[in-house]
């Protein structure tokens, strides 16, 4: 799906570089723009009070070492700690600092795993699309994955995957065909999306979530939910549902999390700058939820605390603050129709 994203007509890809730069700071490279959020480190500053225990004052002398090891440093030092040890050197240095963090802390106040997600569903849809797409063009899902992470174990437990058949563009193009690997025969075998979508809500109350377990949706970006289901519901005549109103947007989580600019939070850059190659069909949509998953677990060892920073409400894309607390998706429920 990043293929499609990045090949949307520039209006609309504005919109959603707008709604992701309400909360971010733009610095220049060369010609290029790049941004990234500073929400968390000015909420860290107006929490300053916060952090009188000497304890921080420790982890601040840490952290000012590891700055200055050298990448081989670093990779011995987090080898002796059995963690992992790819990657680049930023990414390093943040792992081992999340580490000493830790444990310091963990004597001070030992985590509450009560406090977080039990699931993460990671999502990344595939739809209709045309080489060079007219502002008109009308988006379809045809390709509706779900990866699910067990932030307790930090292993996929399960996927979920069905086709779908378009009914404004029934003919995939030939464009389409070849960058998802989606063949004709495939879309007009499936079922529409409202059936597909029930089959969805079913398989995620068969996995207790919402309502035994706690999770968030993810996504590798704001397209996913805040265009392509708004827009599919849309031509399905079907209310948005409303265990998707809110997700998590892992290229805004990596930004603040590695302190890189916005536009090295593609899939692609955040693997390679892992130290992970993808594995599988690039634009499948379940190879593509699969990797970012992977992602996420590596930024979940690495002590990242992914949480909800988006929300979609009457139509808009909007920022959830980090300052927010922690609250799962409700439990799915098939939406009416309009």
């Amino acid at each position: 799906m990043e293929a499609q994203k990045e090949n949307m007509p520039r209006r609309d890809r504005t919109e959603e570089e707008n709604a992701e730069a309400s909360e971010a700071s733009t610095f220049c490279q060369s010609k290029q723009c790049c941004k990234f959020d500073l929400q968390e480190e000015n909420n860290t500053k107006s929490n300053s009070s916060d952090f009188s225990d000497p304890i921080y004052k420790e982890i601040s002398l840490t952290n000012g070492y590891i700055n200055r090891m050298t990448r081989d440093e670093l990779r011995a030092k987090l080898a002796e700690f059995r963690l992992d040890t790819r990657g680049v050197k930023d990414v390093l240095k943040k792992r081992l600092k999340n580490y000493y963090k830790k444990e310091k802390l963990m004597h001070k106040q030992p985590p509450n795993a009560e406090d977080y997600y039990n699931y993460i569903c990671v999502i990344d849809f595939e739809a209709t699309c045309e080489e060079k797409n007219q502002p008109e063009f009308t988006h379809e899902i045809i390709e509706f994955p779900i990866v699910l992470l067990n932030t307790q174990t930090l292993q996929i437990e399960d996927t979920f995957q069905q086709y779908v058949k378009p009914e404004i563009n029934p003919q995939l193009s030939d464009f389409c065909i070849n960058l998802t690997g989606i063949s004709q025969e495939l879309v007009e075998k499936a079922d529409e999306f409202p059936k597909v979508l029930q089959r969805v809500v079913d398989w995620m109350k068969q996995k207790e979530l919402g309502s035994k377990y706690s999770y968030s949706i993810l996504t590798d970006g704001s397209w996913d939910m805040s265009k392509f289901l708004n827009i599919q519901c849309h031509i399905s005549r079907l209310k948005y549902p409303s265990f998707a109103k809110k997700w998590i947007n892992i290229r805004k989580s990596y930004g603040n999390f590695y302190k890189v600019p916005r536009c090295q939070t593609k899939l692609s850059t955040m693997l390679e700058k892992l130290g992970m190659d993808y594995d599988g069909r690039p634009h499948s949509g379940l190879d593509d939820s699969k990797n970012i998953a992977r992602i996420a677990i590596r930024m979940l060892q690495d002590g990242c605390e992914l949480r909800v920073n988006e929300r979609l409400h009457g139509g808009y894309l909007l920022a959830v603050p980090s300052s927010t607390p922690i609250e799962g998706a409700p439990i799915p429920q098939m939406p009416r129709f309009r």
